[in-house]
């Protein structure tokens, strides 16, 4: 019996964790219905446990179940947009402003995460956009976790999908938005290094603010 609960939430969470990396994270199901059949045989588990993931997706927001035609992906809207970055703004000054006090900023990390973005190539197609922007999170991501607050860090990873999203929908509404982000990304962390709060704050607003004024254009 404990085995078959263990066989049943290891199941449930491939399959959560496959819709979460895999299938949401790409522009082109906004707007559509999943195939509860189709993503069993992909992900290789039975459809009961694909079920139990949509419903946790439920409950994260970033599905919705349709009577009598099933599991439909909303399109991310300008409010949401908009709260994302708010969201993310709060909660990225308040992790540097703590990294700063407690000189805890993971700086070669984030260099790190940097220098991998800078040496993707230049024409991105979408996967490569995808990866960009999954770079682009675990940057910021670092800069959570370093905060030292497992709360913050869990609910900015709740994030992930929207940004993945929300970003890879930015990079290909703007001519050179990818040298514009490293560029961005390399203010904040030059001001966190600098152990100047109010710069990295500043350095922050002005990053998620362009990509909102991006999203909010068409």
């Amino acid at each position: 019996m404990r085995k078959s609960s263990a066989t049943a939430a290891s199941g449930r969470e491939k399959a959560y964790a496959y819709l979460r990396e895999n299938i949401l994270v790409d522009p082109a199901v906004q707007g559509k219905f999943l195939n509860e059949q189709e993503l069993a045989a992909e992900i290789g588990v039975s459809r009961t446990p694909v079920r139990e993931a949509l419903l946790l997706l439920v409950s994260d927001g970033l599905v919705e179940l349709i009577p009598q035609r099933g599991a439909y992906v909303p399109p991310v809207t300008g409010r949401e947009m908009s709260e994302l970055m708010e969201l993310r703004g709060v909660l990225e000054s308040h992790a540097a402003r703590l990294v700063i006090e407690q000189n805890r900023v993971p700086a070669k990390t984030m260099q790190d995460t940097l220098d991998q973005q800078a040496q993707l190539p230049g024409l991105l197609n979408a996967e490569a956009a995808q990866e960009f922007i999954r770079l682009d999170t675990l940057f910021h991501q670092l800069l959570i976790d370093a905060a030292g607050n497992e709360l913050i860090s869990r609910t900015y990873s709740k994030l992930h999908v929207r940004q993945i999203l929300v970003g890879v929908s930015a990079l290909f509404r703007t001519g050179d938005r990818r040298g514009q982000v490293c560029a961005e990304h390399q203010d904040i962390l030059d001001a966190l290094m600098s152990g100047d709060a109010a710069k990295a704050q500043e350095a922050i607003d002005h990053h998620l603010a362009i990509t909102r004024d991006i999203l909010l254009r068409t």
